[in-house]
């Protein structure tokens, strides 16, 4: 690693470009790429830009915070936010073109009020089809369908699509709800609402539900060269990942047998060994319940983390191997490459991989690598 550097993430965004390229050729439909969470901790700005550079046609996000930070940060594409809090003003949103999610009839009345002139608020509205979060339950669905209309007439809302999330729970589930979801949509059409827009599917039904892709479809995890599926890997769906997460062995150190490591002592050496620190921790996103289990490469060598993983730091038993202060530990990055998947970490975790790559924390800095 270069000298100075403590810990770092290496995002490579041509592989973030190349994954949507992919996608939309597989999906033949229109890609909505996903940043919310700061990128999945990628970067919201940088994955929307290379997103977009891979052919995504909006960029969707969480909430309206997050989509005014892309918009200060110069993305002029179609940006996409759903989740709101209570009550939440919707003008800001409306001035600043992004188009909102809307999940009940407060929401769409409160956007139709926001209207600018001759600016109508650019909505989807969310069809609830099974999920039991949010979205316009079946029993409003008429209601908000007809006001939605009504609000369109008048051009005080302009809805570009209908929307809804699935479970991933099986592909009959899935089914079943995409299923609920064509009922709503026949439902608008009959209340005179035709959008040009219809998605339900993220990156599991988009690959593994072709019925459910509509001609749009919303990439999340898929952008970052993720699985979401538990039997087939980034590589075997032909996705890249994006992010590589690595810090420089920070200390090495020659111990005897039955020495204690981290706290605790969870941890005690079996002989004379080496041991190496590794400056990142749980404040960095490395889960704590990876402690004993976590893998690690050095040199090319594969490790496991010694003991319990601390706030800023762990470390590594790495026997009588040549391991020198400045040398590279790789934690996950492409597993194509030999080093650890970021779901080998969710394994030792009992989590997900889509949470690995979410949580590595703000004081980890982020630079741009790319093939």
């Amino acid at each position: 690693m270069a000298s100075g550097v403590l810990r770092e993430a290496i995002v490579d965004v041509d592989a973030i470009a190349e994954n949507v390229r992919h996608l939309r050729r597989l999906t033949a439909s229109e890609v909505i790429a996903v940043v919310k969470a700061d990128g999945y901790g990628h970067g919201a700005h940088r994955a929307a830009v290379a997103a977009l550079r891979g052919g995504a046609a909006r960029i969707g996000v969480s909430d309206i915070d997050e989509a005014l930070a892309l918009r200060r940060q110069g993305i002029r594409a179609p940006l996409f936010a759903w989740l709101h809090a209570p009550g939440a003003s919707f003008a800001e949103a409306v001035h600043h073109d992004i188009e909102l999610g809307i999940s009940d009839l407060d929401q769409l009345l409160r956007a139709g009020a926001a209207a600018e002139g001759d600016r109508p608020a650019a909505v989807h509205l969310k069809i609830e089809t099974g999920l039991s979060r949010n979205g316009i339950a079946p029993a409003d669905w008429r209601q908000v369908f007809s006001e939605a209309a009504r609000l369109e007439r008048i051009g005080r809302v302009r809805v570009v699509g209908l929307f809804s999330h699935l479970s991933n729970t099986s592909p009959d589930d899935d089914r079943a709800a995409l299923a609920r979801f064509e009922e709503g949509v026949v439902i608008a059409a009959a209340a005179g609402l035709t959008p040009p827009l219809r998605h339900i599917a993220a990156t599991n039904a988009a690959i593994a539900l072709p019925e459910a892709r509509l001609g749009c479809v919303r990439i999340g995890i898929g952008l970052y060269g993720v699985s979401p599926f538990d039997d087939r890997s980034a590589a075997d769906l032909g996705l890249r990942p994006a992010m590589t997460l690595r810090g420089a062995v920070a200390a090495v150190r020659r111990v005897p047998a039955g020495t204690g490591v981290s706290y605790g002592y969870a941890y005690r050496t079996g002989s004379d060994t080496t041991l190496a620190l590794i400056p990142l921790g749980y404040a960095d996103g490395v889960p704590r319940q990876a402690s004993g289990r976590g893998p690690v490469s050095i040199n090319g060598r594969r490790f496991t983390v010694a003991g319990r993983i601390a706030m800023d730091q762990f470390v590594v038993d790495v026997g009588d191997h040549p391991v020198a202060v400045g040398d590279e530990a790789v934690l996950f990055g492409d597993p194509t490459l030999g080093v650890p998947s970021a779901r080998d970490w969710a394994d030792a975790a009992d989590t997900i991989d889509y949470e690995i790559v979410t949580r590595v924390g703000a004081r980890v800095p982020r630079r741009e690598g790319g093939a």
